[in-house]
């Protein structure tokens, strides 16, 4: 797989996660989600879910099978989080290791195929789960309103690097299957 394809999501939403529907997840077979959580989630200086958000996991949840897997190290805030929507969920991921998706795929028991990571990242979220073979969806990070008009660099220079290799980030939700993913290891 070349390096554009590693860093290709297969749909880019354009929105934030409260934008991914039902509808969507049941066009795409996808029966579980992977879902990273700092900025994909919850605004990275906030503790608790807002009531938007836990009205889309309930809207989701008979969907599709739910596990969160984040980076973060913090048991605090993860764990805190994940209790609050009530999910299972995995830290210290370091992805783009795909070693603690595969756990979450493996604990859903579902094919690769039917599962989606679904994160704000490129070089994070979506690299690891094309390494997988999941169906990725790059989001827009949720936004603390305070600091709104806050640039975020990483995410801009991993957009700019990516666009450079030829990866595509339109807001078009048409090429919803890929061909070239496979679940090697």
């Amino acid at each position: 797989m070349t390096k554009s394809k590693l860093l290709q999501p297969d749909l880019f939403l354009g929105d934030t996660i409260l934008s991914l529907t039902p509808n969507i997840l049941q066009e795409n077979n996808i029966k579980g989600l992977i879902l990273d959580v700092d900025e994909t989630l919850v605004p990275i200086r906030e503790a608790l879910v807002s009531q938007a958000l836990l009205q889309w996991v309930e809207q989701i949840r008979p969907i599709a099978t739910i596990w969160l897997v984040s980076n973060n190290v913090s048991e605090y805030r993860i764990g805190s989080i994940a209790r609050s929507v009530n999910l299972p969920y995995l830290l210290g991921a370091v992805k783009p290791s795909r070693k603690k998706l595969r756990l979450a795929v493996e604990a859903m028991n579902l094919p690769p195929s039917q599962v989606a990571m679904v994160g704000d990242r490129l070089f994070t979220d979506v690299l690891a789960g094309n390494r997988l073979g999941l169906f990725t969806i790059l989001v827009e990070p949720m936004i603390d309103p305070a600091i709104a008009t806050r640039s975020y660099p990483v995410r801009n220079f991993e957009v700019w690097i990516s666009k450079r290799l030829g990866v595509t980030l339109t807001y078009a939700q048409q090429n919803f299957t890929n061909p070239d993913k496979t679940s090697s290891n």
